[in-house]
Formats: structure tokens, C-alpha cells, sequence
């Protein structure tokens, strides 16, 4: 039995890999979870003439978003999000700041995807340092202040 398959990705996966990449994985992994949900197909010689053309729409998205992305990033940049958040008696979070409602509260500067923000995980207030990522080379930093609300 092969120990690995090749497979073509048709959107980017997490640490695996972006559009129109070859790369090899587990044979189940492929089997079970990537081709299933439509984000890869199986290798092929033919392929190739499809790989070009995946790799071609996808700089020319990236094109296309990296002037949207410089101007989020300028928007972005150095501000300050606030977010209200209940506190215990002895100043910890009922739970924690999800990255939904930081991107939410970012909505007013610029449109991020959850998933993009990278930020320590936040269980008192204060401030954190955060960054967002809107572009595979722009990336924003900003603070994120949490007040308590008792």
C-alpha cells in the first residue's frame, strides 16, 4: 500500500499548502477528508495544464487583493479595538475574547477574516498586542483593550 498520495489542492488548506499546489499526503487523509470536500483532486499527468491555470487565477487574485490589502493595512494599522467583556469578582473573564468578536469589532476599520488574527489568548482585561494577516505579504498590528463590564 502507498504510503503517501499526491493531490492536486483547489484552495489553500491551512499549513498544507495553497491553490494549485501538488503535494502529498497520507492516502486517508486525501480519501477521507481533502477529496470529499472538494479542496483537492487526485494526481494526474494530465494535470499539469490545470495546475498552470489554478496558479495563474490565484496571482492574479492575489493581484487584485493587494491593493485592498494595503488599504486595510493603512486603516488597520496602530489602532486601538475596544471590547467590552463580563468580569468576575475577581477580575478574570467569564470565559475568553473570541477572534469572531475582535473581527467584528474591526469591522468599522476594514472587512478581516477571523481566522487571520493572531493574538495571545485573552482571559483578563487589558491590553494585547494583535496582528492580522490580509495578505500572504501584508500584515496589520493593532491593540485590543478589554474593559471589564460587571
Amino acid at each position: 500500500m502507498a504510503k503517501t498520495s499526491k493531490v492536486i489542492l483547489t484552495k489553500t488548506v491551512g499549513d498544507l499548502g495553497n491553490s494549485g499546489d501538488v503535494v502529498e499526503v497520507k492516502p486517508g487523509y486525501a480519501r477521507n477528508f481533502l477529496l470529499p470536500k472538494g479542496l483537492a483532486f487526485a494526481w494526474t499527468k494530465g494535470a499539469a495544464s490545470q495546475i498552470e491555470s489554478m496558479r495563474r487565477a490565484r496571482r492574479a487574485k492575489l493581484m487584485a487583493t493587494r491593493e485592498d490589502a494595503v488599504a486595510a493595512k493603512a486603516a488597520i494599522e496602530g489602532t486601538v479595538v475596544e471590547i467590552k467583556a463580563k468580569v468576575s469578582e475577581s477580575g478574570k473573564l467569564f470565559g475568553s475574547v473570541s477572534l469572531d468578536a475582535i473581527a467584528e469589532a474591526l469591522s468599522s476599520k476594514a472587512a478581516v477574516e477571523p481566522r487571520t488574527i493572531s493574538v495571545d489568548t485573552i482571559k483578563t482585561p487589558g491590553d494585547y498586542p494583535a496582528t492580522v494577516a490580509l495578505h500572504p505579504e501584508i500584515s496589520a498590528s493593532f491593540t485590543v483593550k478589554v474593559t471589564g463590564d460587571k
